[in-house]
């Protein structure tokens, strides 16, 4: 045989195996900052790959959105509503985020719906003070008297329509003369549900009245002073703990 021919001698086994890698090497975690409106502010951390060349790792975390129970920011009972929270900057090890949207879990509304009542349903697009286009559902339910014999309380189509008007002038009067964080103060023990439930009274008597879900549908420039501003720094002046921050190099 020809020195040189079988160029396949010289070459190791044609299927060798390639070197495993962890991917988790590649990656770095960061933590999660609720707005100052909640009183938990550290929901929990993320993980990123890290800064490769022109691919930085802030901008694979700006834009992601957590969905958080209101039972984990606010340390209380009420698990049935959850905030939807949207990555804005990324400072340090810190990952800043801000209002992206409001739901009710889907077993609680299901457990709202019975026999023998009527469900009405309100939906209404509102612009914020401060540029935030939102549109906010809301939902209720008719009730029995205390000294009612008859077992439904069906309310008439025109009640209904009554109502609905009603549902939507005052979420429209709420949340138009606010902005986006006093918004926020107003969904977390939904008062606005609650000044709906005692407005209506006088057209037909109602329970279980809540905002059940509510989206941004356009938000204005982002603005790093607002941002700032929610989290407790900027015109406040209260600092935002930053943890990791890089070293400053006193030499090139």
């Amino acid at each position: 045989m020809a020195v040189g021919k079988n160029k396949r001698l010289t070459k190791g086994k044609k299927g060798s195996k390639k070197k495993i890698v962890d991917p988790y090497t590649k990656k770095d975690w960061y933590d999660v900052k609720a707005p100052s409106m909640f009183s938990v502010r550290n929901i929990g951390k993320t993980l990123v790959t890290k800064t490769q060349g022109k691919k930085l790792a802030s901008d694979g975390l700006k834009g992601r959105v957590f969905d958080v129970s209101l039972a984990d920011l606010q340390n209380d009972e009420v698990a049935f509503r959850k905030f939807r929270l949207i990555s804005e900057d990324v400072q340090g090890k810190n990952v800043l985020t801000t209002f992206h949207g409001m739901a009710m879990t889907t077993d609680k509304l299901r457990s709202l719906v019975k026999k023998w009542q009527t469900l009405i349903e309100a939906n209404v697009d509102v612009k914020t003070t401060d540029g935030f286009l939102l549109r906010l559902f809301c939902i209720g339910f008719t009730k029995r008297q205390p000294n009612q014999i008859k077992k439904t309380a069906y309310a008439k189509s025109s009640q209904c329509r009554a109502i609905r008007k009603k549902m939507v002038e005052i979420m429209t009067r709420e949340i138009s003369q606010i902005d986006l964080k006093e918004v926020v103060n107003k969904l977390i023990p939904d008062s606005i549900g609650k000044d709906i439930e005692k407005k209506c009274q006088c057209i037909y008597p109602l329970h279980d009245v809540y905002i059940r879900k509510v989206k941004v549908l356009k938000k204005p420039k982002f603005d790093m002073g607002k941002l700032m501003e929610m989290h407790g720094e900027g015109s406040s002046g209260a600092k935002v703990d930053r943890g990791y921050e890089p070293p400053v190099q006193k030499s090139v």
